[in-house]
């Protein structure tokens, strides 16, 4: 995907608003919002901005969890299993 063709002045948006959240709906490719010449801004659809929020943060859990190895905070799998046994009423 290239984002040179999906850039938009927010003058653009302002005018052309529906056609452009169908088009994202349609395309689910995000649209760059521009103004006075600059990028300020992308617009996504609903499905593709949850998608990317989810992978974020599996990608946050993975890096934690990567950490955690480094720094030795891990057990083994009988040692968590042990543990979960003794706080069981």
């Amino acid at each position: 995907m290239t984002l040179s063709n999906r850039v938009r002045s927010i003058s653009y948006l302002k005018a052309h608003a529906a056609e452009l959240v169908r088009d994202l709906e349609t395309t689910r490719e995000p649209l760059v919002i521009t103004q006075n010449g600059e990028a300020r801004a992308v617009l996504l659809d609903v499905a593709s901005f949850d998608a990317l929020q989810e992978t974020g943060a599996l990608l946050k859990t993975w890096a934690i969890g990567e950490r955690e190895v480094r720094e030795g905070a891990v057990q083994t799998a009988e040692e968590a299993l042990a543990a979960l046994r003794q706080v069981e009423p």
